[in-house]
């Protein structure tokens, strides 16, 4: 086995098992000692990475890497319940990634914020493509632009997402927080698309 090949199995290996670490526990309760006691000699983990939150973010690299290629490979249908359909069969199947996708995006480490926002670019221009598509499939009002319309979306999923860094949600299991985020989720985008009161006749 060439030695490009070895590191690569070797780095595989760290990461599967602080994946497994980090998605169950999160950042603040992910411990390089847990990860090592799989079998990885200590020193062989600070060759590959330079300390935890190297690793860490290697991890969320990885998670919104995998995520944002099955949904462009599954190709949902363009509406939200299928985007939703789609988003909860990837989590079903990737136990480990859920946790490290929805701590990145609603609690992230403060001083890490910065390195996810850009982890993430792919994943957010995704998104946007996909509330394009279904943007696509509806009549808009006649004195709101597709651009306005999508910077209403952006500022609504950064509010919305946002909400779940507040103290309601920080002191709740985060398996609740997950829970919860994704059933507003679906929510906030028939409210966005649809709104929420019927029009009089007379308006």
């Amino acid at each position: 086995m060439r030695k490009e090949e070895k590191t690569q199995l070797t780095r595989e290996r760290i990461l599967n098992a602080a994946m497994a670490e980090f998605g169950e526990k999160g950042y603040s309760g992910g411990s390089l000692n847990n990860i090592c006691s799989t079998g990885i000699p200590k020193g062989l983990l600070y060759h590959n990475f330079e300390n935890k939150d190297a690793i860490y973010l290697a991890c969320i690299r990885q998670c919104f890497s995998a995520f944002t290629a099955f949904m462009r490979q599954q190709n949902p249908a363009l509406n939200p319940d299928e985007y939703m359909k789609t988003r909860l069969h990837f989590f079903q199947e990737n136990g480990s990634a859920a946790r490290l996708f929805f701590e990145a995006i609603l609690q992230p480490p403060l001083h890490l914020k910065e390195e996810i926002e850009e982890a993430k670019k792919d994943f957010d221009a995704l998104n946007c493509e996909i509330y394009k598509n279904i943007l696509s499939t509806v009549t808009l009002r006649s004195d709101v632009t597709e651009q306005e319309a999508m910077k209403y979306f952006s500022l609504m999923q950064y509010m919305f997402n946002g909400y779940f860094s507040s103290p309601a949600y920080t002191q709740m299991a985060f398996s609740d927080v997950m829970a919860a985020h994704e059933v507003n989720l679906s929510k906030l985008l028939d409210f966005m698309l649809y709104g929420i009161a019927e029009r009089r006749k007379d308006q």
